[in-house]
């Protein structure tokens, strides 16, 4: 039995994997969903009282992603991403400090996104609320198998006698395989 065989043979064991119960599709309205204390950890929060709160709108079946709401009030504090995050703006604004001391004011309606492993700066005057995307990273053996398994069949596709760049994209120089 090959490697991979007996690898999605582990994986189909597992019953977050193999499907189960897990929901296909997850749907609530922002205000339906309670939000419970989250508290920041103390030794982040820099300046005022700023006081957390969420709720888990949903998670994939293999827990490498989530969707959850946050709302924080006003406050400033370290954050650290431990996971990549995508979040989009619901109400209020905050000014976010990356870790180079680049400054940006966030509010309703837009969306940013942090990368697992950094740190930023939240300054927020009154209060903020967010969707947030949430993907753990995979790790990069595994990054790199994914990246080689698209550049294979990338060429795969291109088959015998189609025309591939010489001088890269955008330009029209093409030659044809042999």
């Amino acid at each position: 039995m090959s490697l991979l065989s007996q690898l999605v043979e582990i994986a189909l064991d597992d019953p977050k994997l193999a499907g189960g119960s897990h929901p296909a599709f997850v749907s609530a309205a922002l205000a339906g969903l309670e939000l419970q204390s989250s508290p920041i950890e103390p030794s982040w929060i820099l300046a005022g009282d700023p006081r957390a709160e969420g709720a888990l709108h949903s998670q994939s079946a293999d827990a490498c992603s989530s969707t959850t709401v946050w709302a924080c009030s006003a406050g400033k504090f370290r954050w650290n991403f431990v996971w990549d995050e995508t979040v989009y703006i619901v109400s209020g604004s905050v000014v976010v400090t990356d870790e180079t001391g680049a400054t940006s004011t966030i509010s309703a309606g837009d969306v940013a996104y942090f990368a697992a492993g950094s740190w930023a700066t939240w300054e927020i005057a009154d209060h903020v609320k967010k969707v947030a995307f949430c993907r753990k990273p995979f790790p990069t053996p595994v990054v790199a198998a994914m990246s080689a398994k698209r550049r294979l069949w990338k060429l795969l596709r291109r088959g015998p006698g189609i025309a591939a760049p010489v001088a890269g994209p955008g330009l029209a120089l093409t030659a044809k395989k042999p």
